[in-house]
């Protein structure tokens, strides 16, 4: 019992350890490379340069010494010259990070506003994403208008769209309807994806974990309804395709990540 309890101790503090590593990973880049951002982040097509940065040396900076590798299975090829809206499951802090790795063309988060709040990194998210209050019903009508703004400029979206998506016992949450409102009002499609492995390998606690590959199941482009009295049935449909991608998975990864979180907290 005792040999038992000392592994037990060790293992979680390698796991706090591995976790403290990210961090610092993940804020390495942003310090180096803050004058160049912040003098991007001025233009008004500045973003084309800080998504670069992010994706070909903030994520794989990031991944890499983390220990992670990225496989993207495209069922089809992401659309070129065309704005779209991502929308996968949310399952891991490294989850933005892999969704760099996706699409190569340039698209902007919406995200919560508290990331603000970090050091550095707070001012360029500012100026780089479409930040949302979710406890304002005021902020999270104002995303509206500030998606548009970024449609305007020819970028894609990224949402991920669950509610209490941290809760790693859930194996997939209910979604908001923000991304399927500006699918519908803007006409533009949504492309589905399945985040297969960061649930068990990258949990939003650390209980377990640990590196390797972080697969991405990507889906054909879903066309809006034209009435938005369509919404929830888009919305659902949506739900549906990557539900059935997690569920779908040979290697049951996100499934056991679901397991494991409810055999802890029972114990």
């Amino acid at each position: 019992m005792f040999l038992f309890s000392t592994f037990e101790q060790m293992r979680l503090m390698i796991l706090y350890i591995w976790r403290a590593w990210f961090y610092l990973l993940a804020s390495i880049p942003v310090i180096f490379l803050f004058p160049f951002l912040a003098i991007a982040s001025i233009h008004p097509k500045g973003y084309n340069f800080i998504f670069w940065c992010a994706r070909y040396i903030w994520s794989p900076f990031i991944l890499f010494l983390s220990g992670f590798y990225t496989k993207v299975d495209y069922e089809e090829e992401l659309p070129v010259g065309e704005s779209f809206i991502l929308v996968a499951n949310h399952t891991s802090y490294i989850d933005p990070f892999v969704m760099f790795q996706v699409s190569k063309n340039p698209f902007v988060f919406v995200g919560k506003k508290e990331l603000v709040k970090i050091p550095i990194f707070g001012y360029i998210y500012k100026r780089a994403a479409v930040m949302v209050d979710r406890s304002s019903k005021k902020s999270r009508w104002g995303v509206y208008g500030r998606v548009d703004k970024q449609l305007s400029l020819g970028y894609s979206i990224c949402i991920f769209p669950e509610v209490k998506y941290t809760d790693d016992t859930i194996f997939l949450n209910e979604f908001k309807r923000g991304a399927f409102k500006i699918s519908i009002d803007h006409q533009i499609p949504i492309i589905p994806m399945s985040f297969l492995d960061c649930k068990r390998k990258f949990p939003w606690y650390p209980r377990f974990g640990y590196p390797g590959q972080l697969r991405v199941k990507t889906f054909k482009k879903i066309y809006p309804p034209k009435n938005i009295n369509k919404l929830n049935d888009f919305k659902k449909q949506v739900w549906g395709v990557i539900f059935k991608g997690l569920k779908q998975d040979s290697l049951k990864t996100h499934e056991k990540a679901v397991t494991k979180e409810k055999n802890i907290k029972k114990n």
